[in-house]
């Protein structure tokens, strides 16, 4: 198990946090790109307020921190989530499929929309994990990358798989097994993020955009192209474009990429990295072609028709946001039982139709067609079997590797 220390960050990895929360994926629209900001919740039930602080590691008894579940006696559950990241009723006043769950199982909701950025709500309930402590919640949703490091900390209770039923048959085989987390024990997938190429055929004069090479090389785009400013889809584009897998890439592998990409920097190919603001300029056409992030190509297309996607042949990038139970949560049971709900074909088929991500759950597509067959069709929701062999996640890295790789991407991009 990892060993918790006070977090020590290198001014690169600082910068990347501002990035992803001021324009990158902690910007990102989750269901269109008049998200709402700050924080909010909707509540059905109620639960007691987080506790006080405290540094020590957090116990760990066969490969999962102790605790006492109190779900048999107290039909309740707080979870944590992203905002716009969750089905409204048309008045928005209710939230159509949690409501459904407590008509179901008597549970009641906390719902609470207080995720905005991974780190800063890491640094909301890292003082409780550390000292082993109730963080007021008992499931979060948070992306792949800090969810492997919670895990690695011990500070994620180990999900029992006679309580999953549906999430077990029913998980997409691209999100089965991540290297930090191999066969799901601790984790299940709330929606894709997949990295891909948006092109604006108007600017591109017709011509299909569709691979990382012709962004970096073809003459017709110079000074038109973008790349994003988080490393982990600018990189891993790159990677796979040079053949390399960007699940077992060695540091040669990853300086190789940064050479590329520099290249096309000082040629002036990449007019610039971007965070989500890439989509004005897509949209306008002052990028013909970038990458892109799959949520945001779908409400480009629903007003601008010239706006269209690539899956490169050499693969793209998925990463993920994922359902956790923190240590010591006082109802792991009742959270289970959500994770599972959500995995339900129609459940899933509603909250694909709202937020507009890649679906984790297989086998959805007949029950999104009932409610949209538009986007039952559209493989940026739902990949084809073709789309999802294509798709590969960025490696976990060691807090060395982070710092160092942070430090050489910023220098690539100027920050």
């Amino acid at each position: 198990m990892e060993q918790y220390q006070p977090d020590s960050l290198s001014a690169a990895q600082l910068a990347a946090m501002r990035r992803s929360l001021t324009s990158g994926r902690g910007a990102l629209t989750r269901r269109s790109m008049l998200r709402a900001g700050g924080v909010g919740a909707l509540t059905v039930g109620g639960l007691a307020s987080l506790s006080a602080c405290g540094i020590p590691p957090a116990k760990r008894e066969d490969q999962g921190p102790a605790s006492t579940d109190f779900s048999a006696k107290e039909k309740e559950l707080a979870f944590s989530n992203w905002t716009e990241y969750m089905d409204v009723s048309e008045d928005e006043k209710s939230r159509p499929t949690l409501e459904a769950f407590t008509k179901r199982t008597g549970i009641k909701i906390k719902y609470t929309e207080d995720i905005n950025d991974n780190v800063e709500f890491f640094g909301k309930i890292k003082p409780q994990l550390a000292a082993g402590q109730d963080t007021g919640r008992d499931l979060i949703c948070v992306t792949d990358w800090l969810a492997a490091r919670i895990i690695r900390l011990g500070w994620a209770q180990k999900l029992d798989a006679a309580n999953l039923p549906n999430a077990y048959a029913n998980l997409s085989t691209q999100f089965r097994r991540p290297d930090w987390d191999p066969g799901r024990a601790y984790s299940y997938p709330w929606t894709g993020i997949s990295t891909v190429i948006a092109y604006n055929s108007k600017a591109t004069g017709g011509k299909k955009v569709d691979s990382v090479t012709q962004l970096l090389d073809d003459p017709s785009l110079k000074g038109r192209v973008g790349f994003l400013t988080e490393m982990r889809d600018s990189v891993g584009m790159t990677l796979l474009d040079m053949g390399k897998d960007p699940g077992k890439f060695t540091d040669a592998d990853y300086d190789a990429a940064i050479g590329r990409l520099q290249k096309g920097v000082d040629k002036k190919q990449i007019r610039r990295f971007t965070g989500n603001d890439y989509t004005s300029d897509l949209d306008k056409g002052d990028l013909a072609a970038c990458l892109a992030w799959a949520g945001d190509i779908i409400q480009l297309q629903a007003d601008n028709p010239d706006i269209q996607f690539a899956i490169p042949s050499a693969g793209y990038i998925t990463s993920s946001d994922n359902l956790l139970v923190p240590a010591k949560a006082r109802h792991k049971a009742n959270a289970e039982k959500l994770i599972d709900y959500y995995y339900e074909l129609p459940v899933a088929a509603q909250l694909a139709a709202y937020i507009n991500y890649v679906c984790p759950v297989d086998g959805v597509k007949d029950e999104l067609a009932k409610i949209d067959p538009e986007l039952a069709s559209n493989t940026l929701i739902l990949p084809d079997k073709a789309m999802a062999a294509k798709s590969r996640a960025f490696r976990s890295l060691t807090s060395e590797e982070e710092t160092a790789y942070e430090e050489k991407f910023a220098k690539l991009i100027g920050a």
